[in-house]
């Protein structure tokens, strides 16, 4: 009888473990469809305000944009929203200007190393290449934190990630040209424009590849 009961007791805690672990792993598949279908939605209206959107029209559309990927930052801790965070607030930076952009740039680079703490890996290394194409933008000291050798640690280690990534050849081709290195620059940005297409991302390739051909030009004028 004894057998019996202890047996009864071990099948209904078994029983109530899965049933626990499957409330848990329902929990987390809602959890990464949310955050999907939430930085979707970011990268989305990035790629139309930044290629879509008429110049004098950005910086308000940013501020909106800024605003709302916070507030999504601040429900969520995980690393893919401190890094679009971080991109929308860095591109937002570029349409302010002056300045007063530099609070944003300083901003996203906090974000941008909460995320590598958190977690390097995140959107295939997006965070190094993000951080490395502020050091070589933002102005050097005393004004800014800019740092020509730190962006070339932090890109390599992004295309470390990502080696085959249009975003990651890119940003690393215009260090190079940044630095005059011409041909190596040429060859980055090849290799950028060959990348895989991104599903969903068809706006944000097509913006990015003319970034990506004006540049390449600009390096071809000095071989």
């Amino acid at each position: 009888m004894t057998n019996i009961i202890m047996k009864t007791f071990f099948t209904k805690t078994a029983m109530l473990k899965f049933v626990v672990l499957a409330a848990f792993s329902s929990l987390a598949l809602i959890s990464y469809a949310d955050e999907a279908a939430d930085i979707q939605k970011l990268q989305t209206r990035w790629a139309e305000i930044k290629y879509q959107t008429p110049k004098a029209e950005q910086e308000k559309a940013f501020v909106t944009l800024v605003a709302e990927a916070e507030q999504l930052r601040a429900a969520n801790t995980s690393a893919p929203y401190l890094i679009w965070e971080a991109i929308i607030r860095s591109t937002y930076a570029g349409a302010k200007g002056g300045l007063g952009a530099l609070d944003q740039v300083k901003q996203s680079k906090k974000l941008l190393e909460q995320a590598i703490k958190m977690d390097a890996a995140a959107m295939n290394g997006s965070a190094y290449t993000s951080l490395g194409s502020l050091y070589y933008q933002v102005p050097g000291w005393p004004v800014g934190f800019g740092d020509d050798k730190k962006a070339k640690e932090m890109l390599l280690k992004g295309l470390s990630y990502n080696p085959d990534g249009i975003d990651s050849n890119y940003f690393y081709g215009d260090y190079l040209l940044e630095q005059k290195q011409y041909q190596q620059a040429v060859v980055a940005f090849e290799k950028a424009l060959n990348a895989a297409p991104r599903p969903g991302r068809e706006s944000a390739d097509a913006g990015r590849k003319g970034e990506i051909e004006a540049a390449m030009a600009k390096a071809k004028k000095h071989l």
